[in-house]
């Protein structure tokens, strides 16, 4: 485990120094490059009830305040469209994108109508998985993600979502339903919880296995510096070395073997192996590698990803309608990304899909990959990380995919941390939501 350690002291090191926001030097986002590809991503940030390890900006959801941001929701897009900006795919994110199903649907309705979006993929929650809600999303989503986290009732007591959400064995049924609803349905798990066992880890996968799914997302438990005391504090320290045996215990379950149900598509993705898949699981837009590597961002606390740059909408709801009510877009922060950091992020993102692509490399960056992160090359094949190492591609061993997700786990932390920068501006009302006890007085 001396590998992997080293590893997470050395990303963390380095996301914190870069990761750092400050001001958008000209107030807006550049233009579209003509011909490039874009993917939208929309931020729903409420929730029923907050959970302990999320750091993604969500507030608790009342009716008014999610109205009223839906709205500059969908004014912020047509703010994108007069910039000239265009999108193929949109991921809706959240918070809980099905809090209000009716602002959803319209804003929905709203981006078709706006750009030449061919397919939406959309989180959600095992509560929403009824019928009423799933006849308005059928045809508006193709792929649906819900959140299930684990099967075990006792794990979902620890983490508040027994009560939300429903025990397991409701959960399984309402997967079960929601299914023929949806060209793709996935169900969002995590493993790595302090509490969990490799028996809960086994039964979850024999959960999924025969809940109805179409694919899975089985992805670390990881920790930002705001949520590392309270997520200790509800569900215990955090252990890396169960964390890498954990993650081999999936591969033996779910697509190795004889006669394997899933094959892994990404560090954490299984699909099914059903051929009436796999033409619809090629399309499949996800939280965490989108198909389009720039991705504009919408919503209140949303990440836009262009060139060499993050930039960060403000995370103060009443502060973002009022700037999108302005005609302005509502950027609060930015952060420049090295030339050696794109080409990190551009190994990273690819290496995520378990396959790298050296002659892409090239094209982006003007040198080889052994050039440009020589450092990072030179410690991967010493840790017996490449299963293929070629002039065209890198693909990954069992031990490349652990060490991938290490580096995986940590960018994500970093992205956090970036989240907490800009969280830390909120006042009043907003910040004592997000840091008292989430309730309202």
């Amino acid at each position: 485990m001396l590998s992997e350690r080293l590893l997470t002291t050395v990303v963390r090191s380095m996301t914190d120094k870069t990761l750092a926001l400050h001001p958008v030097p000209t107030g807006t986002l550049p233009d579209p490059v003509p011909g490039r590809a874009y993917t939208l991503y929309v931020h729903v940030p409420f929730c029923e009830r907050l959970c302990p390890y999320c750091s993604f900006n969500r507030f608790p959801y009342r009716e008014e305040r999610a109205r009223t941001h839906f709205a500059a929701l969908r004014e912020e897009m047509h703010l994108l469209k007069e910039k000239g900006y265009d999108f193929e795919s949109a991921y809706i994110g959240g918070g809980t994108p099905t809090v209000d199903i009716d602002e959803l649907c319209e804003t929905i309705d709203y981006a078709r109508d706006l750009f030449s979006i061919k397919e939406i993929n959309s989180e959600t929650n095992p509560n929403h998985l009824i019928p009423s809600y799933l006849e308005k999303l059928k045809g508006r989503i193709q792929r649906l993600s819900v959140g299930v986290q684990s099967f075990d009732n006792e794990l979902l007591r620890q983490m508040d979502r027994y009560e939300k959400y429903g025990s397991a064995e409701e959960i399984f049924e309402r997967i079960g339903e929601a299914a023929p609803y949806f060209e793709s349905l996935n169900v969002d798990m995590i493993f790595n919880f302090p509490s969990q066992t490799e028996d809960i880890l086994i039964n979850d996968c024999e959960k999924i296995a025969t809940c109805g799914c179409h694919q899975t997302t089985f992805s670390p438990l990881y920790q930002s510096h705001a949520t590392t005391r309270k997520m200790e504090s509800v569900l215990g320290r955090m252990d890396y070395d169960k964390e890498r045996r954990f993650y081999h215990i999936l591969d033996e379950i779910l697509n190795e073997g004889d006669r394997p149900l899933f094959e892994r598509r990404t560090l954490w993705t299984f699909n099914r192996l059903d051929e009436n898949l796999r033409r619809r699981q090629n399309l499949e837009v996800d939280e965490y590698a989108v198909a389009y590597e720039e991705c504009v961002g919408v919503g209140s606390g949303s990440i836009t990803h262009l060139g060499d740059n993050l930039f960060v909408n403000t995370f103060n709801l009443e502060e973002y309608a009022q700037i999108v009510g302005e005609g302005r877009l509502p950027l609060m922060g930015c952060t420049d990304l090295p030339r050696r950091d794109l080409m990190r992020y551009k190994f990273l993102l690819q290496l995520y899909s378990l396959r790298f692509d050296k002659r892409e490399f090239v094209r982006d960056f003007g040198v080889s990959v052994e050039r440009g992160l020589p450092v990072e090359m030179a410690f991967m094949r010493a840790n017996g990380a490449f299963a293929t190492d070629n002039d065209e591609e890198l693909t990954l061993t069992r031990a490349g995919r652990y060490l991938t997700v290490v580096l995986y786990r940590q960018y994500l932390a970093g992205l956090n941390n970036l989240r907490e920068q800009a969280r830390s501006e909120l006042t009043g009302l907003e910040h004592d939501l997000l840091f008292g006890d989430g309730t309202e007085r």
